[in-house]
């Protein structure tokens, strides 16, 4: 497996360090807008409140985006993302902090199939796999 700034992970069950994403209204309805996810419990408390919501909430493209950012800031700048398989479980509301976190399930020459959770403080967000590809030469 190539070898990434100064972490190499290099055999199934290394661990990646978790990256904690504090959870804004404005990365919320940022990430519905660049999207073009417009339904209204991604940015109207008051309608996300009227549907049964204590308050607006992120989208799976966010989470989908999070997920792959996590991945890359751990694999470096050449890594290619070749799979990402998600699922959503509790909400991301404003104000919360996920704090995501993975481990290497399998290794294979260049690839990196990676087991991801996403958890904030009503439990698990995403969870999920993703397979990255990190060329000869690392980051």
């Amino acid at each position: 497996m190539a070898v990434t700034a100064d972490r190499p992970v290099t055999a199934a069950g290394a661990e990646l360090p978790p990256l904690e994403i504090p959870i804004t209204r404005t990365l919320i309805v940022s990430g519905a807008i660049a999207s073009r996810d417009y339904q209204d419990v991604h940015h109207d408390a008051e309608l996300a409140r009227r549907k049964g919501s204590p308050d607006i909430f992120m989208n799976i493209l966010t989470t989908n985006g999070l997920v792959g950012r996590y991945i890359t800031d751990h694999f470096g700048p050449r890594a290619v993302l070749r799979r990402v398989a998600i699922r959503l479980g509790a909400p991301n509301y404003p104000g919360d902090t996920m704090v995501l976190r993975g481990t290497v399930e399998q290794v294979d020459g260049d690839t990196a199939t990676v087991r991801v959770v996403g958890a904030n403080a009503i439990g698990r967000h995403v969870t999920g796999t993703v397979t990255v590809t990190v060329p000869a030469g690392g980051a």
